[in-house]
């Protein structure tokens, strides 16, 4: 539906499949595998891909004019073409196909972020695609909900464990028949929804949350408290809980905070400022009285500060594994040397709990850096453009902003970019920003009182 809506030059059914059909790909693609239709995956598989090229090459062809580049675009086409070098030269023990495979999943979403950077901004409705994504908040909020009352994953009946093993090299693993991400520490399950897992479903919320946030405040800052607005929130909170994973859970409200500052809510400020230290305060209280018999919740919550749950020992421990080995090899160690998909293509990898330290391994700190310059100047222009632009241009521009905030936390804990609905939305959204921004001269600040309302906004 979606190529043929791009075909017959509606590009924006190209959003339609970012928001329904990456969000649950990975359900799909194991219910058909569990339904014996696993001859049509492998298309399935490359669909994505082959579409956002249909889509990148449709957006260069109807370009009228020659687009004026941002300092982001150069340093995304240095990363781009540095990791390309690195999947070129025989670096690491990898053959070419898995290093491109291994491309794939650390550079593929720089390719997303230029075809939204050259996506024609005046015909798209974002407050429609914003929609969507609230709406896809509260179908999540939904079957997460069910799955609690029931205590029950939805994985345990899409055949998730077969459709992973079979295809990803990745053994059903954990007390629940799926992976130790549907679990945390004290035996409770954590809920993935209709993605592909928790942590997926815990992220996905954070993109809820910046749709949300971004739709229903007007240029002077005010909320517009609708029905959908409290109901998707409402949805976002019940998904942040059960999905239980700690990093997206802090940025949830993180996101809030750095919300409530650029939008000049000081009474929300204070309730956080007060929340957060009477929290603070409890948790003092009970890390002084805590002792080996303690469980439930709080006991989860301490060892994670202290660092004794095997979780968070693991991540310590990838984590000195991957600072060592950039230490050891500044210039890299190849691609597919670490991350998801290094571990399915080779035996031998490092580190691989942290989104940073997973590129700095393949590719070095040239690369790393690079990769930090980007996401750094992201939250820079955001922070500058938000007070500038008004209408449709603000709502993006409030949505990359939350987005590049609420993933800083996460990516410590996480390969990020190796999920292709949070990946794939974060950076087309991204370029989307960059193109808005484009729109205005680069040697004039724009006057807000100047700027036209879109009437399409």
């Amino acid at each position: 539906m979606a190529l043929y809506n791009i075909l017959l030059d509606n590009r924006q059914g190209f959003m339609l499949f970012l928001i329904f059909g990456l969000s649950i790909y990975t359900t799909a693609m194991s219910v058909a595998f569990m339904l014996g239709l696993k001859q049509f995956i492998p298309f399935f598989q490359g669909f994505k891909e082959l579409l956002v090229f249909i889509m990148l090459l449709i957006n260069i062809a109807a370009l009228k004019t020659r687009p004026r580049w941002h300092v982001i675009d150069y340093l995304i086409l240095a990363f781009l073409g540095y990791t390309t070098l690195y999947t070129l030269l025989p670096v690491g023990g990898l053959s070419f196909v898995a290093r491109l495979t291994a491309l794939k999943s650390t550079s593929f979403f720089l390719l997303v972020y230029f075809t939204g950077r050259l996506f024609d901004i005046k015909s798209l409705y974002i407050n429609k695609y914003f929609t969507y994504i609230a709406i896809l908040a509260i179908a999540a909020g939904v079957v997460v909900s069910f799955e609690a009352a029931t205590y029950e994953h939805l994985q345990s009946h899409t055949g998730y464990a077969d459709y992973v093993y079979y295809y990803f090299n990745i053994e059903p693993d954990g007390s629940f028949g799926l992976s130790t991400t549907f679990e945390s520490e004290g035996g409770y399950k954590r809920f993935g929804s209709f993605y592909t897992n928790p942590l997926e479903h815990a992220a996905a919320t954070l993109i809820a949350l910046a749709a949300i946030m971004a739709l229903y405040t007007r240029d002077d800052n005010k909320i517009e408290f609708k029905p959908m607005a409290v109901l998707a929130f409402g949805a976002t909170l019940l998904s942040i809980i059960f999905a239980f994973s700690r990093a997206p859970f802090v940025s949830y409200f993180l996101m809030i905070y750095i919300y409530a500052l650029v939008t000049h809510k000081k009474s929300l400020v204070k309730l956080i400022h007060y929340g957060f230290g009477l929290v603070a305060c409890y948790l003092i209280y009970q890390i002084i009285l805590f002792d080996n018999k303690t469980d439930g919740i709080i006991a989860v919550v301490i060892s994670t500060l202290n660092f004794s749950n095997p979780s968070s020992v693991g991540h310590v421990v990838a984590w000195l594994e991957g600072i060592t080995a950039i230490v050891n090899h500044p210039f890299g160690m190849g691609m597919g040397a670490t991350g998801r998909v290094g571990a399915s293509l080779n035996d031998e990898v490092v580190g691989g709990e942290n989104q940073y330290l997973i590129i700095g391994v393949q590719a070095g700190l040239i690369a790393l850096i690079l990769y930090l310059s980007i996401y750094i100047m992201f939250i820079k222009q955001g922070l500058k453009w938000v007070k500038l632009l008004k209408g449709k241009e603000r709502k993006i521009c409030i949505a990359v902003l939350m987005l590049k905030i609420g993933f800083l936390i996460p990516s410590f804990t996480s390969e990020f970019e190796g999920s292709s609905y949070i990946s794939y939305m974060n950076w087309f959204l991204s370029g989307l920003f960059i193109a808005t921004i484009m729109q205005h001269t680069a040697d004039e600040v724009p006057d807000t009182k100047a700027l036209p309302v879109p009437v399409n906004a």
